[in-house]
């Protein structure tokens, strides 16, 4: 019997939220999910939907909530599906989607006000989490509104007498949000902010778009369908031309088969601090700022002859830049770039034979071709009469290459002659390695378009590119791109115009602005929303230690951390001592109003106590003609007093007019109180 009694009591509190304060809770939620659906497992989306919609049919007894043991049934089941779908991988990725879980099982136990309490904060928390995945301004202006709803639906379970809708709430809300502008603006600005003094990598399950330590043909080509964001650059001084924009990022020297690698995998390195923030002052002419989207990956890129400027990046061997932890969020570095700067210093012997590296067997036709080229000429012969063959002869490029057959740098170079910078990088590299001469594949970025108004320029994947360095004796290593050579215009201009007569740009991207640049509205609109997103990376997100003192020393006075310390002090005190103020003025104001109140209550009391007790809606007026009725001694005071009443409510008087009324209404209740005395009044006589 006393399960039976738990099991109704838990059915019966079921109800006990109001329901348009639960409906507020259930949109914000779905509202906060959104962000994360790009990773979340299609079976996670599904049981949030499932569980938050059974709380909602619960609701209003449609079904019911489950008991204890069928709740645990559930739990122990999606918690068996997430252990199987993670395979043991523990990550911050991962970990947030077992959050996701713990908050959709969270639906099915929200019977009391504390239950929603506790769910109000868990949501909270989840806006917080999205920040991790994403940052730009949209989806922060999602969880904005996420958190909008939830503090609407606050309001409704905690004063459900104030009016109701959504436009009413966010009225409210908006009142509120003005009133405390003014000090998050001042908090955010001035606020010490410190790096932390640990490093969290973001590792993530999620596949980022970009390029990769390995290159096989074709897989550039399938990276030059995807119109998003590599990263961004803004430069100090002049633009460099379209055709000199070669973003080195890293060198692939070992053919494994059909797939270049790196020879010698990257020294390990301790995980840094996180240091997201790379701004140091103003741009030099000779300097450029790097923001670069997540990739997972160490390597940063920079133009040939470039040296790092903040401490963010490290120099690696071959003019290579990395980073001290995987690029796991949005990050922003400078470099400057140093005329004259070779692409590598002078290597010896040993140093260049791994660059000769070749497979024991196949494409027998390429080396025949090197080996013939060989005979009669030096290094820079090979090199020019290998270009000028592509320039003269009918080689293509395409996005649309051919499958190529066993011995594919043969069919390449001899048969097919159709390929993408991958295809033809590689089949360079192996002709000059066949001659003799230490060559190695760089893969990066080509080009860049310039932002809204020109300020900067975007590079997308589509600009992702392949090209070869090869070793020259007296020369050190030398940048050889055969696309130039077949292709000019894709290093001139940019691949769209590289493939315009193919018609091959972004064909399997249908829904991406670049494919439809020729609009101009849709061009205008896609660098507008970048521009916005831009500044917000630089100017808020990435507002952090170095960014918030270079602006402090903008200020007059040398503001360090000691000042900022003691102006975010005096912000907070000023904050208080503000709201207090206020608070004071609203308590002394509800004190005025609780002494009418209980003036008003005395003279219930003191009529209940001549027998005329109050009725429920009675009005003052008609209290006092049923007084007067039962007591005419007193008549005349009660609709004297009746009408103050009335007077105090209805009518916009000044707080001094509001407390002479005050002493006036006190003087005439004592008067009643005497009225009533002499008319020997002690008990209640009832009155109809």
């Amino acid at each position: 019997m006393d399960r039976i009694r738990g099991t109704q009591s838990e059915e019966a509190t079921a109800t006990n939220l109001p329901s348009r304060a639960l409906l507020w809770l259930i949109a914000s939620f779905g509202l906060l999910l959104s962000p994360q659906w790009d990773r979340l497992p299609l079976w996670l989306i599904a049981a949030c939907a499932v569980l938050a919609a059974w709380r909602w049919l619960a609701q209003y007894g449609r079904v019911r909530l489950p008991g204890r043991l069928l709740r645990t049934g559930i739990m122990l089941v999606l918690i068996g599906v997430y252990v199987a779908t993670v395979q043991g991988r523990f990550t911050v990725d991962t970990a947030a989607s077992f959050f996701v879980l713990a908050v959709g099982l969270k639906w099915l136990e929200t019977r009391s006000v504390r239950d929603f309490y506790v769910l109000f904060f868990i949501l909270v928390y989840l806006a917080s989490v999205n920040f991790l995945f994403h940052q730009e301004i949209l989806w922060a202006l999602v969880n904005f509104t996420g958190i909008a709803l939830l503090l609407v639906g606050l309001q409704v379970l905690n004063a459900p007498e104030l009016p109701g809708g959504m436009t009413s709430g966010l009225r409210r809300l908006g009142g509120m949000f003005l009133k405390t502008l003014p000090i998050v603006v001042l908090l955010f600005v001035f606020f010490p902010r410190m790096s932390p003094l640990w490093s969290v990598p973001l590792v993530s399950g999620e596949a980022r778009t970009g390029i990769s330590d390995t290159m096989r043909p074709g897989d550039i080509s399938n990276l030059a369908q995807s119109s998003e964001r590599a990263f961004r650059v803004t430069f100090g001084g002049e633009m460099p031309a379209y055709r000199d924009r070669y973003w080195r990022g890293l060198i692939l020297d070992y053919l494994d088969g059909e797939t270049w690698r790196q020879g010698q995998q990257e020294p390990f390195r301790a995980l840094g601090r996180v240091a997201v923030d790379g701004g140091i002052g103003e741009l030099e002419p000779n300097q450029y700022d790097v923001l670069l989207e997540p990739t997972d990956q160490r390597w940063a890129f920079a133009l040939e002859g470039s040296r790092a400027v903040s401490d963010n990046v490290v120099e690696d061997s071959a003019d290579l830049f990395r980073f001290r932890r995987p690029a796991d969020s949005p990050v922003r570095y400078r470099l400057a770039l140093e005329s004259g700067a070779s692409v590598a210093e002078t290597q010896n012997a040993v140093e260049l034979r791994r660059y000769l590296q070749l497979p024991q067997e196949g494409n027998p036709r390429a080396r025949d071709f090197a080996r013939e080229l060989r005979r009669t000429m030096d290094d820079e012969q090979v090199v020019r009469t290998l270009l000028q063959r592509f320039r003269q002869q009918e080689y293509f490029y395409t996005l649309r290459p051919p499958a190529m057959p066993e011995d594919g740098i043969d069919s390449l170079l001899f048969d097919e002659k159709r390929g993408f910078c991958a295809h033809y990088a590689g089949a360079t590299t192996f002709v000059l390695r066949a001659a003799g001469i230490p060559s190695r594949v760089v893969v990066g970025y080509q080009g860049g378009e310039n932002g809204a108004g020109g300020d900067y320029l975007i590079v997308r994947q589509y600009d992702a590119h392949a090209w070869v360095e090869a070793y020259i004796d007296g020369r050190g290593w030398v940048r050889i791109d055969p696309t130039a050579a077949i292709a000019p215009d894709r290093i001139e201009s940019g691949l769209r115009d590289a493939v315009a007569e193919e018609g091959s740009f972004l064909e399997n991207n249908w829904t991406s602005p670049q494919r439809y640049a020729d609009v101009a509205l849709v061009q205008w609109a896609s660098l507008q929303l970048d521009r916005i997103n831009y500044q917000w990376q630089r100017w808020v997100v990435g507002y952090q230690g170095q960014s918030q003192m270079d602006l402090m020393s903008r200020l007059p006075g040398g503001f360090g951390m000691r000042e900022l310390g003691y102006m975010t002090a005096g912000i907070v005190g000023a904050g208080l001592l503000i709201a207090g103020l206020i608070s004071a003025l609203q308590m002394r104001r509800g004190e005025r109003r609780d002494a009418f109140r209980r003036v008003v209550d005395t003279w219930h009391r003191l009529c209940a106590s001549a027998g005329v007790p109050v009725r429920h809606g009675e009005t003052p007026s008609v209290l006092a003609s049923r007084l007067a009725k039962a007591e005419p001694a007193a008549g005349d005071s009660a609709r004297l007093f009746a009408r103050m009443v009335n007077s105090h409510y209805y009518s916009a008087g000044k707080d001094d007019e509001g407390v002479e009324q005050l002493k006036r209404m006190r003087r005439l209740l004592a008067t009643m109180k005497r009225q009533l005395r002499r008319s020997g009044t002690r008990t209640g006589k009832s009155s109809d």
